[in-house]
């Protein structure tokens, strides 16, 4: 009796649809992302290990395996250390403001107001529009002769007669405008995903603080940062890849001047295995970003795993 109950429920099996199959169904709503994350990533990436252990150059037809050699000639070359110390603090002074802004922007618009939708939509607006086209924009707003900044503060008093800062030509100031258009262009996505993180907290836990008598700062460091420091870990998270990655922004404003003190990895990279046209320079310079990045992206995990579990 036992085996044929088995037969029959092996036979209802073989017949069964397909679409009422869940793990078969569940390979095959995988299998796009699969392909295309392989495509898209995992192909160039491989390629990019390919070229580095190689003599590639742009316009010719024949390479040659060189081991380590092109890794060696760049630690030791100060250029790339230089780029490395500018991305490493290109990226935190940038996302340091980012969370710090973007908590403040995610909390004034949790609160209902007239007009917020038009507040929403005018805080999306970086994020939504193209990064190259803002770019443009702010390398206007930069310019040493047509500045709107230094004319307005002139005509506000608050630069003298001898104050003309030149923003992109003047190294110093060079690193913080980058840093500004960068902060601009990722607010908003941090923005989005801590005011998500702000909305999925229950009502009655600021109910319950309120009628404990709990102020504003209370509030916020005792209930409101620690609710929320998983989803702003992962904002943090997006925004350490968005920005070390991103070579837009030093593109089109300095292209890594003056003196290379805009200079990081991804637009060395960049410079070097393209413009430069020693593709296997480049592939060595651009897999250095993977190491760290994976670092970075394990510890914001775990930080932001535990932080949940607490």
């Amino acid at each position: 009796m036992s085996a044929s109950i088995a037969r029959q429920r092996a036979a209802a099996g073989r017949n069964r649809p397909w679409c009422d199959d869940e793990a078969l169904l569940g390979r095959m709503l995988l299998a796009p992302a699969v392909i295309y994350i392989t495509a898209l990533v995992g192909f160039p990436f491989f390629l990019a290990i390919f070229y580095s252990l190689s003599d590639a150059t742009v316009g010719s037809t024949t390479l040659h395996f060189v081991g380590l050699r092109n890794y060696e000639g760049i630690l030791q070359d100060p250029t790339f250390w230089r780029s490395l110390q500018n991305a490493i603090v290109f990226t935190l002074i940038s996302q340091a403001l980012v969370v710090v802004l973007g908590k403040i922007l995610a909390m004034a618009l949790y609160g209902d107001f007239r007009g917020k939708w038009l507040v929403r939509l005018l805080i999306l607006l970086p994020w939504v529009a193209p990064m190259s086209l803002g770019s443009i924009g702010w390398l206007w707003i930069f310019d040493p002769v047509y500045s709107i900044i230094n004319w307005s503060a002139r005509a506000l008093h608050i630069f003298g007669p001898e104050i003309w800062p030149v923003w992109l030509g003047q190294p110093d100031l060079a690193m913080a405008s980058v840093i500004l258009v960068d902060v601009w262009r990722l607010l908003p996505l941090a923005t989005v995903i801590i005011l998500a993180g702000l909305s999925a907290i229950p009502q009655d836990i600021h109910d319950a603080a309120q009628v404990d008598g709990a102020g504003f700062w209370r509030h916020l460091f005792m209930i409101n940062i620690p609710l929320v420091m998983p989803i702003m870990l992962v904002a943090l998270l997006f925004g350490i890849v968005f920005t070390f990655t991103d070579m837009i922004v030093i593109f089109v404003l300095t292209r890594g001047g003056p003196f290379d003190t805009t200079q990081v990895i991804a637009s060395y990279s960049f410079f070097t295995g393209v413009q430069g046209g020693d593709l296997a320079a480049g592939a060595a310079i651009s897999l250095f970003l993977f190491p760290v990045l994976a670092a970075v992206a394990v510890v914001f995990l775990t930080l932001a795993r535990r932080a949940e579990v607490a």
